[in-house]
């Protein structure tokens, strides 16, 4: 019985289609005719998940520009880090003192803004606390030329990972 219902079903299928038993050969187009580009789901390039070999010499495979990324690291390697992402381009530290000054207390927040290795692709916002008579830490001002000073510690040693890859290609 089962066979019965599988038969009337295939048969069933082929009676809805509208073959007409015309010659295949007849209806022809060109294949190699690409005048008419279909726009894709995914946009010209498609997607890529192993990288489009596109060589952009932003220096590595992060979200973010790797000689600037490192220069980071390597620059305030002397505070401890909270939370670090490379694809977003975000290095937070926690809050840091020193043994000479054990009564101020400094933390950075950094931000890689692109790809490239440009002077504007860095930021570095700067916190500091002192203790007051209670104990307790409170915020104090920090000059503006703090974060700079740092940017500029970072734009010079990512300008020096950039130089030893040049030579050392």
């Amino acid at each position: 019985m089962a066979m019965l219902g599988l038969a009337a079903m295939v048969a069933g299928t082929a009676a809805c289609s509208d073959f007409s038993g015309a010659d295949v050969e007849a209806t022809t187009y060109d294949q190699t005719d690409d005048s008419e580009k279909r726009n894709t789901l995914f946009g010209e390039g498609g997607i890529s998940l192993w990288g489009d070999g596109n060589q952009d010499n932003s220096g590595g495979a992060l979200g973010v520009n790797s000689f600037l990324w490192r220069a980071t690291l390597d620059t305030i390697a002397f505070m401890p880090v909270s939370t670090a992402d490379p694809f977003g381009g975000v290095i937070l530290t926690d809050w840091h003192s020193t043994e000479e000054a054990p009564n101020e207390r400094f933390k950075l927040n950094v931000y890689i803004l692109g790809r490239t290795l440009r002077a504007d692709g860095v930021r570095v916002a700067v916190f500091s606390q002192t203790k007051d008579g209670g104990g307790q830490w409170r915020d104090s001002a920090v000059p503006a030329e703090t974060g700079t000073k740092i940017e500029d510690a970072i734009l010079t040693r990512a300008r020096q990972l950039r130089r030893q890859t040049i030579n050392a290609k």
